[in-house]
């Protein structure tokens, strides 16, 4: 199997959304990959066990990706082997009228992993930058102060976003977040046979909207915001990895992977130690409850 380097997704770099890639062969069958990812993950499982032991640093997993790109499929499947009490997954929907009430990022605040835990977010702060862009009318739903007509949604309102949203994720990393976000890269034709899925398996129905398609006629006006946002919000503290998606297996190999590889490198997160003198006791703890 092709070992995943991280270098080969991680956004350091301007980028443009047509030369990135939407599949990637692992050089492995299905099951050789269900396998390494099987492993891959219960050591994540660990790993948590540890972050949480340690209680010094948060984990904030961002997921975006249009339409049938793999999103609930992949957090089901890479987060299988927590500790149902160590993540947290939210799923962002329209904003309810009381999330309308406050600034955009506020329900993405409150919603943030404590110390020792990760948080996923299933569709994230950046929809705000994405489909609010995309349908700039919905800005005037957040009835802001300066803003009174849709004309007014220039390139300096968005330039003023982007820098909120990157002063947002700066904050709480330099408070012990970290975070990882992918952008899963799904083509337009994967999209078409994932949605014809939907429709053809009862099963499925449920997942299907007609307003995808609406959507899906808009695919080049997001392949635009999405390159934006890679290009302006990628930092050190908070990069972006862009995941080749056509082949859920692989891509969810690949954000494990990715996420394994970061986090043991840092060398800090340890189990505590117990106190000098219960560890000199444990000899006795230990008799005293085989006395029993």
């Amino acid at each position: 199997m092709k070992l995943i380097d991280v270098s080969e997704y991680k956004v350091t770099s301007k980028i443009a959304i047509e030369e990135t890639k939407t599949y990637i062969d692992l050089l492995a069958d299905k099951d050789a990959i269900e396998e390494a990812l099987e492993g891959t993950r219960e050591k994540l499982g660990d790993l948590q066990d540890t972050l949480y032991a340690h209680g010094k640093y948060a984990v904030l997993v961002c997921l975006q990706g249009m339409d049938a790109a793999g999103k609930d499929s992949l957090i089901r499947e890479v987060f299988k082997d927590f500790n149902a009490r160590g993540v947290v997954v939210h799923s962002f929907k329209v904003p309810t009228d009381l999330e309308k009430k406050h600034d955009y990022l506020w329900r993405h605040y409150i919603a943030l992993p404590s110390r020792g835990k990760f948080g996923v977010f299933n569709r994230t702060h950046y929809e705000n930058v994405l489909v609010t862009r995309v349908h700039p009318e919905y800005i005037m739903g957040e009835n802001l102060p300066h803003v009174n007509s849709v004309s007014e949604v220039d390139s300096k309102f968005w330039d003023a976003r982007f820098e909120q949203i990157n002063n947002f994720e700066k904050t709480i990393a330099d408070n012990g977040t970290i975070i990882f976000k992918f952008f899963l890269n799904l083509s337009k034709d994967e999209q078409k046979h994932r949605q014809l899925r939907r429709l053809r398996k009862p099963s499925k129905n449920w997942k299907f909207s007609a307003g995808d398609l609406d959507e899906r006629d808009l695919w080049s006006d997001y392949m635009r915001c999405y390159e934006d946002i890679l290009n302006r919000t990628s930092k050190a503290h908070a990069p972006w990895y862009i995941i080749p998606s056509d082949d859920k297996p692989s891509a969810r190999l690949t954000v494990a992977s990715i996420m394994l590889q970061e986090l043991q490198k840092y060398n800090d997160i340890k189990e505590p130690e117990l106190d000098d003198k219960v560890k000199a006791r444990i000899d006795e703890f230990i008799a005293r409850l085989e006395k029993e």
